[in-house]
């Protein structure tokens, strides 16, 4: 399986030398999990070119700090390689932007969300797996989907969070709001960080996002998304 990773966003510069890239955390986690699978990065956010959609046997879109509605010269071309993509029946995973461009992509409305940032360990109620159950996964972000597109069923919900992660019924796609690729010391790494900075106006204070970093649900999310990428789509 070659699974190509659109790079929507970069790592911040400081702490580069020890996280690298996005796309490198979802090689890392997913490589066990997929052993047959390659992984080909196009680094849409500098300025790559994307590919033909069916160039690939899977495609997986990365979070960014971008919104889907700035004016970016890769925003509208994204979109339109989404839905290729999907017309194409490529299974795809989006993850936080990747969610929500998506879902622009589709037919969805995304902005930023009444109650602010979701920074920290979020409790989603899910039904990845069939049966409902509570994981708690890493969120960092301001923007949600507000509508969900058409064809498109919720898996996984919050109170703070309506619409966590989408699986569509007419193409192999499913994406989710927060981060499971995310570890615990990256999280808390990118509050500080932002923090620091002043990168992100509007962050929680650093203690009570230090409080919200407890127990994280393990690979379980990366489990959903190799199992999703593997799985037959017909």
């Amino acid at each position: 399986m070659k699974i190509g990773i659109i790079e929507c966003g970069p790592v911040p510069e400081a702490l580069r030398s020890t996280y690298i890239s996005y796309p490198a955390m979802f090689r890392a986690q997913l490589a066990p999990l997929l052993p047959s699978a390659t992984f080909e990065t196009i680094s849409v956010v500098h300025g790559e070119t994307l590919p033909a959609p069916d160039s690939r046997d899977a495609w997986l879109l990365t979070g960014s700090r971008h919104g889907v509605y700035d004016d970016l010269p890769w925003i509208e071309p994204l979109k339109g390689f989404i839905r290729a993509v999907a017309a194409k029946q490529r299974p795809m995973v989006g993850v936080c932007f990747g969610h929500q461009i998506i879902a622009e992509a589709m037919g969805g409305k995304v902005q930023k969300a009444e109650i602010g940032w979701r920074v920290g360990l979020e409790t989603y109620e899910t039904r990845f797996d069939g049966a409902a159950q509570s994981v708690a996964m890493p969120a960092f972000h301001q923007d949600q989907v507000i509508v969900p597109p058409p064809g498109s069923e919720i898996v996984a919900q919050s109170d703070a969070c309506a619409y966590a992660a989408l699986r569509y019924r007419d193409a192999p796609v499913l994406s989710v709001q927060f981060h499971p690729e995310f570890s615990l010391a990256y999280l808390a790494d990118l509050i500080a960080c932002l923090a620091k900075h002043d990168a992100e106006p509007g962050l929680p204070p650093q203690a009570e996002t230090d409080d919200a970093l407890a127990d994280a649900g393990g690979d379980t999310g990366m489990r959903w998304i190799a199992e999703f990428l593997a799985a037959p789509h017909s």
